[in-house]
């Protein structure tokens, strides 16, 4: 009897699983949710820890960086997912966001025409590239990207940064009406819930 009690509990020991990279990414995904952006690069880490191959955990600790102004190591996590799979253009995409974020943008621009070439159809793409256009103030441009967007995927955000360009240009009238549109409650707030890499 005593030896039954004794390993019962190495059994039980031996029966628990331990978390896996999925799971601590799990685990960051929700801690970044919730604000915690220190627990989620915890997990993150942890994850890559066990799973180095791990791109969604690069990817998703670079958002991390990115939303929390590391540009940096944003840049480096992103650009590691590029080295690995090149044809990644949700990859492209946030890696160019973060040389927008540092002021970079026509070598952002290069990388959002990259992007574009690997997925010709996708709204965030046009979004962000529109984004960089009005930065560099090349207003037309940002004008036609954003209108892009709206027919793909209408959302408030969309309409407000497109009516933005038109207040810039001096197109009062028709800024006015993408703000009213906007306002109007028949759309996503959104794109959506942005995140770096699909």
């Amino acid at each position: 009897m005593k030896k039954t009690v004794l390993l019962l509990p190495f059994l039980l020991a031996a029966c628990t699983t331990l978390p896996t990279s999925s799971e601590y990414l799990l685990r960051g995904d929700g801690y970044f949710q919730d604000g915690k952006p220190q627990q989620a690069l915890k997990a993150y880490d942890r994850a890559l820890e066990l799973n180095p191959d791990n791109l969604t955990g690069y990817a998703s600790r670079g958002a991390v960086y990115f939303f929390t102004g590391d540009y940096d190591r944003a840049e480096a996590d992103f650009l590691h997912v590029l080295e690995k799979n090149p044809y990644q253009a949700d990859a492209y995409t946030a890696y160019a966001s973060t040389l927008a974020a540092k002021g970079d943008f026509q070598n952002a621009l290069t990388v959002l025409n990259l992007a574009l070439e690997l997925k010709p159809g996708k709204p965030e793409i046009f979004f962000s590239r529109a984004g960089v256009y009005f930065m560099l103030g090349r207003l037309d441009e940002a004008v036609v990207d954003y209108t892009s967007v709206i027919n793909l995927q209408p959302a408030a955000e969309v309409y407000n940064a497109r009516g933005a360009v038109y207040l810039k240009m001096g197109k009062e009238d028709l800024a006015q009406q993408d703000f009213e549109t906007a306002k109007t409650g028949r759309m996503p707030e959104r794109l959506n819930v942005y995140s770096m890499i699909d």
